[in-house]
């Protein structure tokens, strides 16, 4: 049977990458593609056997990913965050799988984690597992997606863990980091839609969503998206501005 190569993208995970390198010990190869990290997270993982470090620069997360996964041995690619935990369960499903159709993609079902609290009602289905040779990950310089224009989509029955965020001080770091990237060489020249962007997003995660039924934590959570959503178009409006 085919084998699975896992490829992680990291920058500053020492947080979360060991949890998400002892979640996948059974694989023979893992690819951990470091951009500019400063913190433990290279010697953490130089600790495990089967990783092997691949350090370049970040070109966006999509272009990323397609870089990182260049490095693979193995045709078919498991894309995983440094924050991102698989269960027995789904590794017991994905060892498991016959991957002899290389046009099939599989998506994975995502639990979100917000300091330490899994976000009910809230589970979000990624593609992850494809063929490189067949598909890739698109260009977007965030919220990337794996394009595939033939062949069928596969949901898998157990979900992974997604450490969203592990302390709050995360939270601002993420936004900073985030909305740089979204924001850049990007204009937004009506300020309705700096105002409109944010309230829309807590409206989503707290109501739409149902993130009221996770109390304190559901509502932080919104709180959080809609500060991401504010910032990122405030930033592109004063793109516009100069």
């Amino acid at each position: 049977m085919p084998k699975i190569s896992i490829v992680i993208i990291a920058k500053n995970a020492d947080l979360t990458i060991r949890k998400s390198l002892e979640s996948v010990v059974r694989f023979d190869e893992v690819i951990v593609y470091l951009n500019n990290s400063t913190d433990s997270t290279k010697e953490i993982a130089s600790s495990f056997e089967n990783v092997k470090i691949v350090e370049g620069e970040f070109i966006g997360f999509g272009d990323t990913k397609n870089r990182a996964g260049e490095y693979a041995i193995n045709d078919w690619i498991l894309s995983l965050d440094s924050d991102e935990v698989l269960t027995e369960e789904l590794i017991e499903e994905l060892l498991a799988l016959d991957l002899s159709d290389t046009s099939k993609v599989y998506a994975l079902k995502m639990d979100d984690y917000f300091l330490g609290h899994r976000l009910k009602f809230r589970t979000e289905k990624k593609v992850r597992l494809y063929n490189r040779t067949e598909h890739l990950f698109d260009s977007l310089k965030v919220h990337e997606n794996v394009e595939y224009k033939r062949g069928d989509k596969i949901l898998l029955s157990y979900p992974f863990k997604h450490l969203h965020i592990n302390s709050v001080n995360q939270t601002l770091e993420k936004t900073i980091r985030y909305t740089n990237i979204a924001s850049k060489d990007k204009k937004t020249c009506f300020f309705a839609i700096v105002i409109a962007k944010p309230l829309f997003a807590f409206f989503q995660a707290y109501i739409l969503r149902l993130g009221f039924l996770n109390g304190w934590v559901g509502f932080a959570v919104a709180i959080s998206n809609a500060n991401d959503r504010y910032y990122k178009y405030l930033k592109r409006y004063v793109n516009c501005q100069k």
